[in-house]
């Protein structure tokens, strides 16, 4: 035995010799794989590749369903990060919503493009090259303004010294020799910096990407210079649809706003409201100079159509979209939202909190003794956004039709906590879902999908909460329309009574005019990520229980805690990681954490 071990020992050691000797690009890759930045410099495809890198690293470009934290929705998967995060488990060493290595490393790789990016040789024909040069590089400013953006809602916050603090502002590409034990820039310099950053996206990108034909239409900075329409087009025609544009940018800059102008950041920057309603405005004015006359009436319903979604061409928005991802064809989203009996999962519930939210179609919050609600009869004469987004008794869902029973009394598996992919709360979500979809797995039909980065609703209701806290309900500043504007517009496509009291008798109240502005914001862009954010800015509570609904012999019961909120007050600003502060003693974490 011990000859065997031995020869054994040999044999592997001399295996283990040519392994090392005929493949030792194993360990060092061949030459051609390691490229400095001179090397860049003759391959502009490399050089783009770092851009990409932004674009796979998009925030935007997936659904999070975070609305689960919130007290929109609960969800019936027990491991569900946000739902253990809602519940005691976040910690800055157990944080489902950090973005602080992911977006800082893609952001090193738009450093290093920019830091290359002018001495690429783009193309042979050198006022292609100067265009495809500014593209690349505005994209790159643009695309850095967004990951500034976020990383600020993920991680922005006040330290224990009463300052509000952002990211590290690191503007150079970083390398083996770089200091990394470097302070947190104050939450103003971040935004500074990402102004900055639009700003330099504005004067390198066009508003919108497409082929031209007349010369005439060549902008006059490269028509000066002999650029034709063929040459313009090479560059900014359709096959830049869809990535990052001047108007996008501007759309960046708005929300960047809106944040730092919202009560839990308004002390530590100068961004007013009134800059944050320009700001909106100006994306706004893309659509003509009455914008809410473009207002696409389709708008709120955006996702339900498979047919219109599979007929836009590529990187053609419908009205809608500002800025959105691809189309796909899949059944994700249904098979994953579905109710059990159309062969779906039930993964995001919508609380009775939220549907509490829809007022009557009369325009009365149900609370309101004018309104007509009947506790015994809910759902009856509600805003027509309660069936269109949300899944209730009664409610018929999939390519069948299929009357969906959520009583807890129900003779099926879609009953109020029947199996472990039933309803937690009594509901289930419609929106996003494309009732067409068959996730039967033995007769699957598939619809076209994509994920919206920007929508103009957004924008409109951004608009209207800066421009009534700016200028009060019925302002303009020195746009056309108000607040009151907006969402009477917003709140007529919806199908409210065209009158709308409700609405009249808060026009000139810019307290209530913000809970209806608030309210609003919250229905038109449920389960798009935005509740968790929206509290958050405005300071608003936090710890509301996700609250169900009952149904048993006909009776409703209000089921007032199915969830608990377990957030802190510090807990309204995410932490920095643990392992980042624990390396480096220069970065601050955030108070509370």
């Amino acid at each position: 035995m011990k000859i065997k071990n031995k020869i054994s020992i040999i044999t592997l050691f001399a295996l283990f010799l040519l392994i090392m000797n005929g493949c030792e690009d194993m360990f060092e890759p061949a030459v051609e794989n390691h490229k400095e930045n001179d090397d860049l410099y003759g391959m502009p495809s490399w050089a783009t590749g770092l851009l990409g890198h932004a674009y796979i690293s998009n925030p935007l470009g997936s659904w999070s369903f975070n609305d689960v934290a919130t007290d929109d929705a609960v969800s019936n998967d027990p491991n569900n990060g946000y739902r253990l995060m809602a519940t005691g488990s976040w910690r800055a060493n157990n944080n489902p919503m950090d973005r602080w290595q992911y977006l800082r490393a893609s952001w090193q790789y738009l450093n290093q493009f920019l830091f290359i990016a002018d001495n690429v040789n783009w193309a042979e024909d050198p006022l292609a090259a100067e265009m495809f040069r500014d593209r690349m590089k505005g994209d790159a400013f643009g695309m850095r303004a967004l990951y500034m953006y976020h990383l600020l809602l993920n991680h922005g916050g006040w330290s224990e010294d009463g300052e509000l603090l952002g990211i590290p502002i690191i503007r150079e590409p970083e390398d083996l020799n770089s200091d990394f034990n470097l302070p947190r820039n104050t939450f103003q310099e971040c935004i500074d910096q990402l102004y900055a950053d639009v700003d330099s996206a504005l004067l390198l990108l066009p508003a919108e990407y497409g082929e031209i034909s007349n010369n005439n239409q060549v902008p006059e900075k490269y028509r000066a210079k002999g650029v034709t329409a063929g040459q313009y087009s090479r560059v900014f025609g359709d096959t830049g649809k869809n990535r990052m544009s001047s108007r996008i940018a501007k759309a960046i800059r708005a929300q960047a706003a809106l944040l730092a102008a919202s009560p839990a950041y308004s002390e530590g920057t100068n961004v007013t409201w009134e800059q944050a309603a320009n700001n909106m405005a100006e994306v706004l004015s893309a659509l003509g100079s009455n914008p809410l006359t473009e207002l696409d009436p389709k708008g709120n319903k955006w996702y339900a159509s498979s047919t219109d979604i599979q007929n836009l061409p590529a990187g053609v928005n419908p009205k809608e979209m500002l800025w959105r991802g691809n189309k796909e064809q899949n059944l994700n989203l249904e098979r994953d939202n579905y109710p059990p009996t159309l062969y779906g999962s039930g993964r995001v519930n919508p609380t009775q909190n939220l549907v509490d939210a829809f007022p009557m179609a009369n325009g009365y919050p149900i609370t309101d003794p004018a309104s007509g609600y009947n506790a015994d009869n809910p759902y009856s004469g509600r805003d027509p956004r309660l069936d269109l987004y949300i899944i209730r008794n009664g409610s018929q869902a999939g390519p069948q039709n299929t009357v969906i029973t959520t009583a807890a009394d129900g003779g099926d598996n879609n009953a109020l906590n029947r199996v472990e992919t039933s309803t937690r709360t009594g509901y289930y979500l419609k929106k996003l879902l494309v009732q067409s979809v068959n996730a039967n797995p033995s007769s699957e039909t598939q619809a076209y999908h994509y994920k919206p980065f920007i929508r103009y609703t957004e924008i409109f209701l951004g608009y209207a909460e800066a421009a009534n806290e700016a200028w009060g309900p019925s302002g303009t500043g020195s746009h056309g329309y108000s607040a009151y504007d907006v969402v009477k517009a917003i709140r007529q496509r919806a199908g409210i009574v065209t009158n709308d009291p409700y609405l009249e008798s808060v026009k000139a109240d810019k307290d209530k005019m913000r809970e209806l502005i608030q309210n609003e914001r919250r229905l038109e862009l449920c389960f798009e990520g935005f509740r968790f954010w929206d509290l958050r800015r405005w300071k608003n509570d936090i710890t509301e229980p996700a609250k169900g609904m009952r149904i048993e012999s006909g009776d409703y019961t209000v089921l007032e805690s199915v969830e608990r909120r377990a957030y802190q007050d510090y807990m309204y600003y995410g932490p920095i990681p643990y392992g980042e502060v624990i390396k480096f003693d220069n970065l601050l974490q955030n108070k509370g954490w």
